[in-house]
């Protein structure tokens, strides 16, 4: 059983195949000890006032790497997973606590699994043994696959909307953020040198993303239609995952620790829940679903 704390009742992989690169996900040389991560599941329970975490449950549970999950719905999660010296797309489902492999790419891996607006079907990062690394979508029933841009290295994507894709595209030693309209194939580069953490935010036409250009990491928003930006915020201290919640506020991690913060509120950012460092290791990456009733987070596990 997993113990989390709550300082003061606070309110407020691994086994990847190849490495394009230390800031990417996604690797050309293969690997043969890295740090194990898991997929945890943890429920968001707002009592009064306050927001506490359930009990962190591993729903990947398997030796390796797990990582970058999603929720295709409300009931059903996307992550990739590595299995037979490959990295695969697995579906847990939360109601039946099992999990459906949705690709099996004999001769290259899937990461970052996320489900297209107004379609059944999935898109996801593939790398193949010969370097070639695309966007494709995924037939969700067939496993068919296509590319849906042909002429990006991306690293990280968001679908704004079925025809608007935001992704960072792997550029030199960086990524850059890039907005591409699906129905005039046009690819607009907005900002060089930001993060891998992309999200919406939600009841906005926005969306956020990190700016690395300056020594500290800055939150900002954009309109992918028009470019703008605005600042958000300052992020901790080596925190580059991140995720939004229904209420307007930003979770954050550093370490095993989870921060959240408010924009528009004067406050900093406030310690949210720590983790017990024999049990969870790293936290690596955060997901919740529309209704922020769930949390998806990945994290090293601890060698003991």
């Amino acid at each position: 059983m997993f113990a989390i704390f709550y300082p003061g009742l606070l309110r407020n992989k691994n086994s990847w195949l190849y490495l394009l690169g230390i800031l990417f996900i996604l690797t050309a040389t293969k690997v043969n000890s890295q740090a194990n991560t898991e997929v945890f599941l943890i429920k968001l329970e707002q009592a009064e006032d306050s927001l506490r975490l359930g009990n962190p449950v591993n729903i990947s549970n398997n030796p390796g790497y797990d990582n970058q999950p999603s929720f295709y719905n409300d009931n059903l999660v996307l992550f990739s997973s590595t299995r037979n010296e490959q990295t695969d797309i697995a579906a847990y489902a939360l109601n039946k606590d099992s999990i459906v492999w949705k690709t099996n790419t004999p001769k290259g891996s899937e990461y970052s699994p996320l489900k297209i607006p107004g379609s059944q079907n999935f898109s996801a990062i593939r790398l193949d043994l010969d370097g070639k690394q695309l966007l494709y979508k995924y037939n969700w029933k067939t496993g068919r696959s296509q590319p849906v841009v042909n002429d990006l290295k991306v690293g990280y994507h968001l679908w704004f909307s079925e025809d608007i894709l935001v992704s960072t595209v792997l550029v030199e030693n960086r990524m850059d953020l890039v907005v591409s309209n699906l129905q005039d194939y046009t690819n607009y580069t907005f900002q060089r040198n930001v993060g891998r953490s992309l999200h919406k935010i939600p009841n906005t036409a926005l969306i956020s993303f990190i700016s690395k250009e300056d020594d500290e990491w800055i939150l900002k928003s954009m309109d992918p239609v028009s470019g703008a930006t605005q600042i958000i915020t300052t992020l901790p201290e080596g925190a580059q995952d991140m995720c939004w919640l229904i209420d307007g506020s930003i979770l954050a991690r550093q370490g095993n620790q989870l921060f959240r913060y408010t924009p528009g509120k004067d406050n900093p950012w406030q310690l949210f829940a720590a983790f017990p460092e024999g049990e969870i290791g790293t936290i690596t990456r955060l997901a919740t679903n529309a209704i922020s009733s769930f949390l998806l987070m990945v994290a090293e596990i601890p060698d003991n």
